[in-house]
């Protein structure tokens, strides 16, 4: 007998003023299975999904759900069809438990039977095989325990059509079996799930089939086991990828920083690293692992002298000329004046790294603009370092005088890495470079951050996906809570290993 179709879409189009998001879409998704959905940035896979959860609406076509046609206006109008969407960032109440949170906007009596509601919730946990403390605070959760909070709250409203956005963009190899083992038991229960992911081995362990879009056009479906990496790469990008990260011997390796004792503090007092001891050399790339919240945002901001440091903290920079420049309490214009080259790509773009409003050639005159020597600033540089970008890295946008906050946050990305490679800097650190990005753009980067540390670069990468560190990185350092568990040699370190250090506290760092 055949499975029943949980969701089916027909011809649908979505367009935002010019831009056509999604163009004559046609797919569908079966009670009882797991459909990831594929695509370059900008392809139309979150606009797509948005249009079933009900934050957009389709200009043309229709949505079968359940074998009717459905008219989906609000994401209320989307719970009422069984449809919930998690979506990567998290929308909970910080100060709330995880029960409040669940049951959070829903309607009921003025008081409500709170054991009735702790019960129902706990049958759902155990059903599925969560593992969750529902009396425990948000802000007292890891990112992981985040996430299952996010999904109770749509089952317990009781959905049984699934959307996931990158569910596994920031958690561990351990934690990631986790949450896969829980999905493979709700789709043994009949539940109709979809995952938007980058990450096409997940894609291969855990889905039944893949759907792939290219530039908002349906391109196909295909069975999981009847497909491969290259395969599913050659669908998205409409060509041949090669997926193979070099990772070359360092040469001429030397300490270009020295980073002793570093201890930092968020607003609150609260340490976010301590006591951090380790050096950045030149000709390597040292990757960071660690889990969400786990000092790497505020170690690059530290080197880069953009986060304050403790008293005893030391960050030591080497000179070409071996001169040593402490770079603790030094703001990047200081270090500027001190021939200290560090191009650093944070981990918010738009907030940090880029000015929204503006064009790319003024976004590329930022890192340029005070090396003018006439009242007028220089555009032709910039104007054909943007164009330079825009060529290279593929950058989608309707031209460089586009602002950047018009672009995909793919495209937003490329345009700032491009920027910070330019200058060939002797320090570049990148956090989550990659973030967001497809497959085929994702490769570029790695292409480029090795070349840098071919060029004589100290490379600092920050990422998520443990197959590419431990495939790029000739060391791996592993942060957890804010301390060094172990620092590994790259081509030693296997995932599971890399896992664990980033939840247990090992031994100093080398």
């Amino acid at each position: 007998m055949e499975t029943k179709c949980a969701i089916e879409l027909k011809g649908i189009t979505k367009r935002f003023g010019k831009v056509v998001a999604n163009k004559n879409v046609s797919l569908s998704l079966k009670n009882g299975e797991i459909l990831s959905i594929l695509g370059e940035n900008g392809s139309g896979k979150t606009t797509l999904m948005n249009m079933l959860s009900g934050i957009y609406f389709p200009d043309e076509g229709e949505i079968i759900v359940n074998g009717q046609e459905a008219c989906i206006r609000s994401p209320f109008d989307a719970f009422q069809l069984g449809i919930g969407m998690i979506h990567q960032h998290f929308k909970l109440v910080d100060v709330f438990t995880a029960e409040q949170n669940i049951i959070m906007g829903l309607p009921g009596k003025n008081r409500l039977d709170m054991k009735a509601i702790s019960a129902e919730i706990q049958t759902l946990i155990e059903k599925y095989g969560f593992e969750m403390d529902t009396r425990k605070k948000i802000y007292e959760m890891s990112v992981s325990e985040k996430q299952t909070v996010e999904i109770m709250k749509v089952l317990y409203r009781g959905a049984k059509i699934l959307i996931l956005d990158e569910p596994t963009a920031v958690l561990t190899p351990q934690e990631t079996e986790k949450l896969f083992s829980v999905l493979r038991r709700m789709k043994e229960d009949g539940k109709a799930i979809i995952i938007i992911t980058h990450k096409l081995h997940e894609v291969l362990d855990i889905s039944d089939r893949v759907a792939v879009l290219r530039k908002g056009e349906y391109i196909g479906c295909v069975d999981t086991k009847d497909a491969d990496e290259l395969s599913l790469t050659e669908m998205m990008v409409g060509k041949k990828v090669e997926l193979d990260i070099e990772r070359p011997k360092p040469k001429n390796v030397k300490t270009r920083i020295k980073v002793e004792h570093l201890t930092c503090t968020d607003q609150y007092g609260v340490k976010m690293l301590d006591d951090v001891s380790f050096d950045i050399k030149s000709g390597e790339i040292l990757g960071i692992a660690g889990i969400a919240g786990s000092g790497q945002k505020e170690l690059l901001e530290a080197i880069a002298g953009l986060h304050a440091a403790k008293d005893e903290s030391r960050i030591t920079y080497y000179t070409d000329e071996k001169e040593e420049v402490n770079l603790i309490e030094m703001n990047p214009l200081e270090m500027k004046k001190h021939q200290v080259s560090i191009a650093f790509v944070p981990e918010d773009r738009l907030g940090m790294g880029l000015v929204g409003n503006m064009d790319m050639i003024d976004n590329m005159m930022l890192r340029s603009y005070r090396n003018g020597k006439s009242f007028f600033a220089d555009r032709k540089k910039p104007a054909l370092l943007a164009e330079k970008v825009k060529d290279e890295l593929e950058v989608v946008t309707p031209g460089i005088k586009t602002a950047v906050r018009k672009m995909s946050g793919g495209n937003v990305q490329k345009v700032l890495v491009g920027r910070e490679i330019a200058d060939n800097p002797q320090v570049l650190m990148t956090a989550y470079a990659v973030r967001g990005l497809d497959i085929n753009t994702s490769y570029a980067i790695y292409h480029l951050l090795t070349r840098q540390k071919e060029q004589g670069a100290a490379v600092v990468y920050v990422g998520e996906d443990l197959d590419v560190l431990l495939s790029m990185c000739d060391r791996i350092l592993v942060l957890c809570g804010g301390c060094i568990s172990d620092i590994l040699p790259g081509e030693e370190a296997t995932k599971e290993q890399v896992g664990y250090l980033m939840t247990h506290k090992g031994g100093a760092g080398r």
